[in-house]
């Protein structure tokens, strides 16, 4: 079977690179005992599948693995299992069994909302930065590829943006971002619009599909503080 697994990712562990965040996850599911799926071949790998790369330094309410696994298992049960084995900072969310033919994460996630902290910047000013960069003709950015440094248009992935006032004073920037043709990085946006942005949260993906949409698995719990003083 395959179980589903929403989780956040929060505080300092934000700073852990995406390969690393993988790693946690086999450690935990190993330790929780728990009959995870291995390819075949002369170096076996659990069978996980992660959804979007999460950007390093950004945080997340809305982060997604699937795991199969080698026997029948109640997805609840599997959660309780796995969850006191992660870091600070890493919390299970929710989870749910998956029909095997499901499509990957990466190829059905259509679009990612985004909180994102303007620090020292005026709600009129920010405001009025996005009216400009919603009513532009092109957003150019620089971006590398194979080692070449060239310009792209993100205004075609930039869905939306809208200013907001932060609960501590401040400004927070909402955005909704495309993931295809490319997946938009907070650090792009903010060079885009010309702004800089502080810490940027992903807090939900999107799947779009034949004029409705829904997220991979909605949120069963509110995520803790990052600091739970669980595993290492």
């Amino acid at each position: 079977m395959k179980v589903r697994f929403r989780f956040a990712k929060l505080g300092r562990v934000r700073w852990t690179s995406h390969r690393d965040v993988a790693r946690m996850w086999e450690r935990a599911l190993r330790r929780g005992r728990l009959p995870v799926s291995y390819t075949g071949g002369f170096s076996p790998r659990p069978q996980l599948s992660f959804g979007l790369a999460l950007p390093t330094g950004c945080e997340s309410l809305a982060e997604y693995l699937d795991a199969a696994f080698d026997a029948e298992l109640d997805a609840a049960e599997v959660a309780a299992r796995v969850y006191p084995h992660l870091p600070d900072g890493v919390s299970v969310m929710a989870a749910a069994a998956l029909d095997d033919r499901a499509p990957s994460l990466q190829e059905e996630v259509t679009s990612c909302t985004w909180d994102i902290e303007v620090p020292g910047i005026p709600f009129d000013v920010l405001e009025a930065a996005l009216d400009r960069a919603l009513g532009a003709a092109s957003l150019p950015v620089h971006r590398e590829r194979k080692g070449r440094r060239m310009i792209d248009d993100l205004r075609p992935s930039v869905l939306a943006l809208h200013a907001a006032t932060a609960d501590t004073g401040g400004s927070r920037l909402h955005a909704e971002l495309a993931t295809r043709p490319r997946g938009v990085r907070p650090a792009e946006l903010a060079e885009a619009v010309g702004l800089e942005l502080g810490v940027a949260r992903r807090t939900c993906q999107w799947i779009e599909r034949s004029g409705s949409r829904r997220e991979p698995l909605t949120a069963s719990v509110v995520a803790p503080d990052p600091v739970l003083g669980r595993a290492s």
